[in-house]
């Protein structure tokens, strides 16, 4: 009889290098413990690599670099799709994702609809936080992100430099969306995000 090792083997096989693998794919091959412990096993072989808790995958190979681990921000997005929850990036995050910061955040912090929880990923970690369907209703990926930028910043301490690079950012939003995502801003927020509308 096929163990539950070897099964899961193949079924990794056949998923492209770098996708995560969570126990919860597995579990049409066996109990969620004979799962647990195969995955330990495979992983102790170094079939496959441990992320961080009950999240796996098979490394892609970079002919320069090796092995190649997916970054926090994959994790994080795979926790969403498996989760089947939103998430949207605050804090330091949301000014890297956006260029305003060249700081990279050691926790990426994100605003979910789904349970609060932090996650270790190494030295980095990802952390959940628990939010109003208000927070989460932005369309834009880049006025969503603008919003909990400047939330970041805070008002009154945006810079000329700042304020410019944020409008130039906004004027490649669907306008559509722009104008959906600044009726959910704070008053303050809206007035900056306004001026993305305009085509001068």
């Amino acid at each position: 009889m096929e163990s539950v090792e070897s099964k899961i083997k193949k079924v990794v096989s056949k998923k492209k290098r770098g996708e995560l693998l969570f126990p919860d794919d597995f579990r049409a091959l066996g109990s969620p413990e004979a799962i647990r412990l195969a995955l330990h096993r495979i992983e102790k072989e170094g079939f496959i690599k441990r992320v961080a808790q009950g999240i796996y995958v098979r490394p892609k190979i970079s002919e320069y670099a090796g092995e190649v681990l997916p970054t926090a921000e994959e994790i994080a997005m795979a926790i969403a799709k498996r989760d089947k929850i939103r998430l949207v990036p605050t804090g330091v995050y949301a000014l890297s994702a956006l260029g305003l910061s060249t700081q990279v955040p050691m926790k990426l912090v994100f605003l979910t609809d789904g349970a609060p929880r932090e996650i270790k990923l190494g030295k980095r970690s990802i952390k959940l936080k628990k939010t109003t369907p208000k927070n989460l209703s932005a369309r834009g990926e880049i006025s969503g992100l603008v919003i909990q930028a400047l939330r970041e910043i805070g008002k009154g301490r945006l810079t000329d430099d700042e304020e410019a690079k944020i409008v130039a950012l906004l004027k490649k939003e669907d306008r559509k969306d722009l104008l959906h995502d600044i009726a959910l801003a704070p008053v303050w927020i809206r007035k900056i995000m306004e001026k993305g509308l305009n085509n001068g």
